[in-house]
């Protein structure tokens, strides 16, 4: 299997190298992550200014391609211009924080894994739900596992799998559940501040309204220690309204 690894933590994270090293067991790893963290940069691509390339090492090792640029750009780059042979799947993380509900819309780590899909590549998304994260052993094996699924079983044409993992030991873990994307959402605002100079700056902060209540939504599932798989696409189409606008007989206007 080849599988081609990328993240928005930046590739000096701990979260991609347990990943790299869980996924080396079943495949041929290449590592293509961005040199700088990119975290909730979205599907930005770099279109005006050169993207460059460079070889990383870890514990003087080769150990994959930092590249400046965002987690879209890495996984374009991957494919088209680093593998010789495209991957099997590409698998991006894990995420220091969870990627559950519209947290999706603005992550990095899920947008990664959306470029492969709309390139026709098979796609994991896995994240730890801390930004402290400690724990990157279980991920590390459910992302391999899913992988090795994938394979197996394939996916529809633009639709990754999203996969968000309780900061616990393994042992603390209740199991893996299928879900659907959540509902909740950040409740912000950019509130006003002052430097030590008395100069105005702003900082994002705010609250996430918790709108999930069962286990069918991934926001929801994690909270209750259970690891959250859900299929999702780039598709933004809502399929109900566009077949209510009919009635609106647009083409007459």
């Amino acid at each position: 299997m080849r599988i081609l690894v990328s993240n928005d933590d930046g590739i000096h994270s701990p979260g991609i190298y347990a990943l790299a090293e869980e996924l080396k067991k079943i495949g041929e790893v290449t590592v293509v992550a961005p040199a700088t963290e990119q975290s909730a940069v979205g599907h930005a691509i770099t279109m005006k200014v050169p993207v460059r390339v460079s070889k990383y090492y870890k514990n003087n090792e080769f150990f994959g391609y930092a590249v400046d640029g965002t987690p879209a750009d890495c996984v374009k780059m991957g494919i088209r211009n680093i593998m010789v042979t495209p991957p099997d799947v590409v698998v991006s993380g894990i995420n220091h924080g969870s990627n559950t509900a519209t947290n999706v819309i603005y992550s990095g780590t899920v947008s990664a894994a959306r470029e492969a899909a709309i390139m026709d590549v098979p796609a994991i998304a896995v994240s730890v739900t801390s930004h402290d994260a400690r724990e990157f052993g279980y991920a590390a094996k459910t992302a391999a596992l899913f992988a090795q699924l994938i394979t197996k079983h394939g996916l529809n044409k633009g639709t990754l799998l999203n996969i968000n993992v309780p900061d616990l030991p393994e042992s603390k873990i209740k199991g893996i559940r299928l879900t659907k994307q959540g509902r909740s959402k950040w409740d912000d605002i950019y509130e006003k501040r002052q430097d030590p100079y008395g100069k105005d700056y702003y900082w994002l902060t705010g609250d996430l309204v918790e709108l999930d209540n069962d286990m069918t939504y991934d926001q929801y599932c994690v909270k209750q220690d259970y690891v959250s798989v859900s299929p999702i696409h780039f598709d933004l189409t809502d399929h109900e309204e566009y077949n209510r606008m009919a009635s609106w007989e647009i083409e007459k206007i």
